[in-house]
């Protein structure tokens, strides 16, 4: 891979993880729904249990990107904070997603998953097969894409929230954005 494709893609991958939300939601009451899980659900239940108020996400390098993925055929993903540093890593650990994903419902963000993601050159680059997650097969999004991204491959943990379709399923019947308002952009600290 040239240097100019590697440029653009961290490009374009960084900055979806520097899309900052400005904060005006509040963590989720701590009775919400609990996913019974086994392999990498209880991993990633431990791992990322401590993240229930998104503002100790951010704090520990996931940012909002701003951005409520919903079909309305499927249901949603739900809001995802990316976590730029370890896009590029090139390889998963399954105690540390690559995002970690939020329903937000009457102002207040629910941790109710989170996901895996690495660009699919840099995968195969390395490896003579597709990425597995403590058993679990990762998806191909291939480009072009809805999101505008190179080809990557992918895998949703729906940890704390049921999914009827399935718990590595991408879109959550059992959540919605209909609660999530984006926040207006900032640049340079202006208003």
């Amino acid at each position: 891979m040239d240097t100019m494709t590697t440029k653009t893609q961290r490009a374009m991958w960084f900055g979806l993880a520097a899309a900052l939300s400005c904060g005006s939601v509040s963590p989720a009451a701590a009775g919400q729904e609990q996913v019974q899980g086994t392999g990498l659900v209880q991993v990633v239940q431990r791992a990322t249990e401590r993240y229930r108020d998104p503002a100790d996400a951010d704090a520990a390098g996931w940012k909002s990107t701003n951005a409520c993925v919903s079909s309305a055929d499927e249901g949603a993903m739900g809001v995802h904070f990316v976590k730029g540093e370890i896009l590029f890593d090139g390889k998963f650990n399954p105690e540390e997603p690559e995002a970690l994903i939020y329903e937000v419902t009457d102002r207040r963000a629910r941790l109710v998953g989170a996901e895996f993601i690495i660009t699919a050159a840099e995968w195969d680059a390395n490896n003579a097969a597709p990425p597995v997650i403590l058993g679990q097969q990762t998806n191909l999004v291939g480009s072009p894409n809805r999101f505008g991204l190179p080809a990557f491959y992918e895998l949703h943990v729906w940890a704390f929230r049921n999914n009827t379709k399935g718990t590595y399923v991408d879109f959550n019947p059992a959540v919605s954005c209909a609660g999530f308002e984006a926040q207006p952009s900032h640049v340079h600290g202006q208003p």
